[in-house]
Order: C-alpha cells, then structure tokens, then sequence
C-alpha cells in the first residue's frame, strides 16, 4: 500500500462543505501565455509525480469519499461484536468535521442535506457513545427530522437498521436469494444487473433471507428519528400515486415475496444459500476483497456471518485485512477510502508524463509500464457470462480484483503501453513480444465488450434491461451498466494509436452512438467524472484523435458550450449537483480538473489560441503551487450519479499537466524536451531500496 498518499487538514472539509470557497486569486490577469511558463510549469508537476511513484513503479493517489463509509464501518464492527472505543472515536472524530453547521450530512463537499448519510452518521456517533443530547446530535436530529426522518432513508440505510431493531423489516425490500438459481437466459437474473449491484446485493440476499439481529445498548436507539414517533404502518415502501407503475408492480411482487418469506415451506431456500455462499467464496480468490470495494465487501462479511462461517474463516480474515487496509490515520480521526486505484492513476500518470515530453525509455516510465503489465487479467470474471469464447485480457481498476476488470482502464492502460513502448508511431505489432501479447488480448477484450448500441459500458456487455430501474431496491440508482459518451469516446482514442480509424465498422458504430447521445447545447453527459465537462471533454478527444471533420457544426455547438460556461477567473467548474435534474450544467467554483478537461476539449477541437484558452491555461499556470501540483478540495469523481460521489486526489495533478502538455504540443508541434529531469529521476530512484 502506498504510505505517501497525498492528505489535507481534516478540518478543511467542514469549510468547504459551510460555503463555498473564494475564487483562485491570480497573481496576473494577462490575456497571454508564457511557453516558457507552460514549460516550467510542466517540470515541476513531473517532479512532483516522479518524487511520489512508488518502488514497485505503479502511483496511487488517495480516493475520498463520504462519511457514509465510516459510518458504516462502525455499524460493521458493531455486528461483529468488535467494538474498540479508540477507533470508533477517532472514526466519528472524522464524521463529525464533515457535519454542516445546520446539523446534516452532505455526501459530497458543499452539497445539499442527504437523509441517509445524516441517519447513518447519528446512529454510529451514538454506538460510539455519545449521547443524543449532545449539541452536534441535538442540531443532527433536527436536520434529519426536517428531512422527513428514518423513512425517508435509501433501501441500503434500511437494511443496516433492521439487523439493529432500528427498522421493521416489513419495511425493506425483499431482495430473495433464490434468485441467482435463475437460469442465464432468464430477464431477472443476476448477470443481468450491473457487477457492483450483483456483488454488494448477493450478500444482501443471504442478510435478507437471515435477518439477522444484533442487540444494541438502549442508549444507542435512534426512535428519536421518527417523524411523530416510530410506527410500523408508516415503515412500508411508498406506492406510486398512479396505479399502473412499474414501481407499483413491483411492489405488488415484493408483498407475494414476504408471503413467501414467511411461510415454513420454501423448497429452493437452502440450495439458494448454498450456491449464493459458493459464488461469494469464488470470488474472493485473486482479489482484494469482494469486488474489491467497500460495500460488497462488508456486506460479504455480514453474510459470511449470517451462513454460520467462523470469525476465523480465511474469507472473513482476508475480507477483514483488505478493510483494514483502507483505514487511513490521521491525527486523531480515522477515515477509509472505498476502494484504491493504482492500475488508474498508473495508467494515466504514464499518459501525462510522456505525453508532456517525459522520455518513455526512462526507467520511471518502464517500471511503470512492466507494473502495469502484471496487473492483466488470466481468468474469466463475470464479463464472461455474455462474453464467453472470449479470452481474458482486460485490466482492473485496483491492486488485484480478477474477476472484475473494466474498459475504462483497460483502455487507457493500452494507451499507456503504446506511449511507451512504440514512442516514435510504430506499429502496435512491433513492440516487444510480452507487450505485444498483452496488447492483443486487451484489443480483443475491448472490441468483444462493444454493446448493441455502438457504445461501451464499463463491466459488462450489454447490461441494460430497463425495468431493473423499478425494483424498490433500486433506489442506489446504480442498477445498470449501460453505455456512456465517456468510456466510448475514450475507445476511440485508444483506437486511434493501433491503426484502427473511421472505415472500421466498429468506429462508425461508436461514432453513430455519439452523435445520439449529443445533448441540445452541443454538450454531453459524463457518468464516471462530474459531468458535462468531462463527457463533452471526452467525446471531442477521442472524435479528434479518430480523424472525424471537427469543423463540423456538431463539434463547434459543443465549443461553443464549453466557451459559454467558463467562470469569470479562467477556469471551468461544476457541482455533483448537476447530476440532479433540472440543475444547470457546469456550474461551480473552478477546479484544476476540469479546467483541464475544458481545455483539453477545446484545443482538440482545433481551439487552442483563443481567449477563453489562454485564461485556461493562466488559471493552471497561476494555480500551480510551490510543491508542483494544485489543490482541490471539490469532488468531480463519480461513483453512482445523485449517490456516491468520490475526490481522486491525484485528478487535480495529472489532469492539469496533461493539459498544459496538449497546449505545448498544438502551439508548438512538439512536447518540451525532458531527459534532463528524467536522468535526475534516475538517480532518485537509484538509492531507494525495493
């Protein structure tokens, strides 16, 4: 594990979260760019990522995310009857400097109040052992009264209450383990949903099925949330107001399941447990935990628990270290990333360094790059199951997560392996041997993995059976793999470096769905980075390195867009609320990120001497810090849209040199000579012991 991750003072977040921070002061308001400026500012954000690779050759920034994964990291060690006073102190040390002043919860910085997030962090402060008349739980109460108290929480709050006697289980959806016996072919089977609802919602099945219950103290009960007191009547799943509803249907469904949940007689439950326990254990082998995630990962645990495993288990002992290794402990708080991302940032930290002059036969680049060659997938994960003559070759986003691998990085993965191993515009085919069998597996993977519809998606083929969004227990918004302008436009710029262009049919049909998916204003939706930026970025670098006409209106609306919604001081920013429907796009304080997305989208799409490029450029240039890098406090990661959100800590570094790279290169035709800090990195990294 990386032990040089890049931290904050904690209590910076409850200033970000109370009101939005000043903008960037800049020391210049000149309208011109300096390339030797540019120049320097690129040398000094390689040195900072050179100074921070790790040995092994791979970097790893920390990923943030919300207090809902401390929170539920208590709730998980108070299930296991494990409590430590030390550490559940220091983790609601952390929850509390996330607290609004008003007393709720957001779940991303500067967010609006989020019910499930505040009932979560109310009732693990109060198995902490702090009482509900304490000033920050007198003013969290109120807030979570205010919004519209314990029943207005997500299915996911639910299901962690009940097992505590906190919620009625009549009040959560019937989630039946008899479903992964469903047949392959079948609409409503596990493979049909996408692979991190199918690995956090198989344990949930097992909990389901169980409904364990764990005693707590009587001061730890949370009757208090209710609105008008707690009632059982008022713990149902609400009906749609129109009769005719998918949700309705599937509400009448989940009443048939309770029947049958009730009744002594349920032939197929045992089976149903046995295989569920089965796939469970399967896919802990060649991984960091289930799906290598936070959830899936504590609710295996819970379900190992509820199947009668012992404490001692080696899949609850490993699920266990995995955990602990997301704790970070800082001061007196500790707080837990959801997962870590070393094969992303590897990958494109490589993309960055070469891509801004960094030499690619350099032995930071190399070691990086032979990292990332032993993190290629050899077994068949889930992608599988509609992918089933195709051999594996796909690369995951975390240490080792076997079954789970995923376009998004295998794409940039392949990018990064061609910088470096054909920098002077060879052919793929002429790369070393072991680089080019990598290759040909990934290239394989990826085109086997193109939808119906033209697009990629991110885990799976073809994963979007629509009324999947209507079960109750879908309110994590996150049921389907579809699609998405990002990762497809990202394909077609990895297309473009192994000779594959616009005659391809495999192109065209990308491109076709691009088109669709273009928005009135010539912008288009981001779903793994927040948001329009990022999927209008995206789409106009990966069209540009295809070779399609950028002159085109199509483009130039898109241009047009981005010019329209840069801030006054230069950059580009935007809220995770424009996620919400009818919030406006890309608005928010500028961010290093996606100032560099904007720009990258514009100068791709042949703008790269205006005035709006050249503030871009002056905001980056004038945002650089002493160290190297930029700060960032805001959140332009996306987990599941309106639900998780996440802050990479390295996207406000590599983005930003990434850009100021492109800038050089179109302004000057070539990236500025690097070799000089490339032989001082050598050097460096001479003395450090492996």
């Amino acid at each position: 594990m990386n032990t040089r991750l890049e931290q904050h003072d904690p209590s910076t977040l409850t200033q970000a979260v109370v009101a939005t921070p000043p903008v960037t002061q800049h020391t210049s308001v000149t309208h011109t760019v300096s390339l030797e400026a540019v120049r320097h500012a690129i040398r000094e954000a390689q040195r900072f990522l050179l100074d921070r690779q790790e040995p092994d050759g791979y970097w790893m920034g920390e990923l943030e995310g919300d207090t809902i994964l401390e929170s539920e990291y208590i709730l998980l060690l108070q299930f296991l009857g494990r409590r430590d006073p030390e550490k559940f102190r220091k983790l609601t040390n952390y929850i509390r400097k996330w607290q609004h002043p008003d007393g709720y919860w957001p779940i991303y910085p500067g967010g609006p109040p989020d019910v499930s997030a505040s009932v979560k962090a109310y009732f693990a402060c109060k198995l902490a052992g702090y009482s509900g008349q304490e000033p920050f739980m007198r003013r969290a109460r109120r807030a979570i009264l205010a919004q519209g108290g314990v029943t207005r929480c997500n299915t996911f709050t639910k299901f962690y209450l009940s097992m505590f006697g906190q919620y009625d289980w009549c009040g959560v959806p019937t989630i039946p383990p008899e479903t992964i016996l469903l047949p392959k072919w079948f609409y409503f089977n596990i493979y049909a949903m996408s692979s991190w609802s199918r690995a956090i919602l198989v344990p949930l099945a097992v909990m389901n099925a169980i409904k364990p219950h764990r005693p707590i103290p009587e001061s730890a009960h949370i009757d208090e949330l209710f609105v008008g007191g707690r009632d059982r009547r008022k713990m149902g799943l609400p009906w749609d107001k129109k009769p005719l509803t998918w949700r309705n249907v599937f509400l009448v469904v989940d009443r048939l399941l309770k029947i049958y949940d009730a009744s002594p007689v349920k032939p197929f439950r045992r089976l149903a447990l046995e295989r569920s326990l089965a796939w469970l254990l399967e896919r802990e082998e060649h991984s960091g935990g289930l799906g290598a995630i936070f959830p899936a990962m504590t609710h295996a645990i819970m379900a190992y628990k509820c199947m009668g495993l012992p404490d001692n288990h080696p899949a609850i002992c490993r699920e266990l270290r995995e955990l602990a290794a997301f704790e970070i402990e800082e001061g007196d708080t500790i707080r837990l990333q959801p997962c870590i991302s070393p094969v992303w940032d590897t990958a494109i930290s490589i993309n960055a360094m070469i891509d801004s002059g960094y030499p690619p036969d350099s032995e930071s680049i190399r070691r990086a790059a032979e990292w990332l060659l032993t993190k290629q997938t050899r077994l068949k994960g889930d992608w599988a199951v509609k992918c089933p003559n195709v051999e594996p070759g796909g690369w995951y986003f975390e240490m080792e997560n076997e079954y789970y691998p995923d376009v998004d990085d295998t794409i940039m993965v392949l990018m990064a392996l061609y910088k470096t191993y054909c920098p002077n515009g060879e052919h793929w085919t002429e790369a070393p041997p072991h680089v080019r069998e990598a290759m040909r597996k990934g290239l394989d993977w990826v085109f086997a993995m193109q939808n119906r519809d033209g697009g990629w998606a991110s885990f799976d083929k073809d994963n979007n059976n629509v009324l999947f969004q209507y079960v109750p227990y879908a309110d994590h918004n996150a049921m389907l793999d579809p699609s998405s302008a990002d990762i497809t436009a990202r394909t077609l710029e990895m297309c473009s470096y192994y000779s594959i262009g616009l005659n391809d049919p495999r192109v065209q049909r990308a491109v076709e769905y691009l088109y669709r998916e273009q928005e009135p204003d010539g912008s288009w939706f981001g779903r793994w980075g927040v948001n329009y930026l990022y999927g209008t970025w995206q789409v106009l670098r990966g069209l540009a390195r295809i070779g399609e006409d950028m002159s085109k209106e199509r483009i130039q609306r898109a241009v047009r867009w981005l010019r329209s919604v840069q801030n006054e001081d230069g950059g580009w920013g935007e809220s995770c609320q424009s996620y919400d429907p009818e919030h406006p796009k890309a608005t928010g304080p500028s961010t290093p990120s996606q100032t560099a997305w904007a720009l990258m989208g514009l100068m791709n799409a042949g703008d790269y001497d205006s005035l709006s490029v050249r503030k871009g450029i002056n905001f980056l240039l004038n945002g650089q810090s002493n160290e190297g890098t930029w700060e960032e406090e805001w959140f332009t990661g996306t987990g599941f849209p309106r639900v998780f959100y996440l802050r990479y800590h390295y996207y406000r570094h590599y983005f930003p040199l990434w850009a100021l790279a492109q800038y050089h290169a179109f302004t000057t035709g070539e990236p500025p000579d690097a070799r000089q800090e490339a032989r001082a990195a050598a050097g460096r990294f001479a003395n450090l012991e492996v």
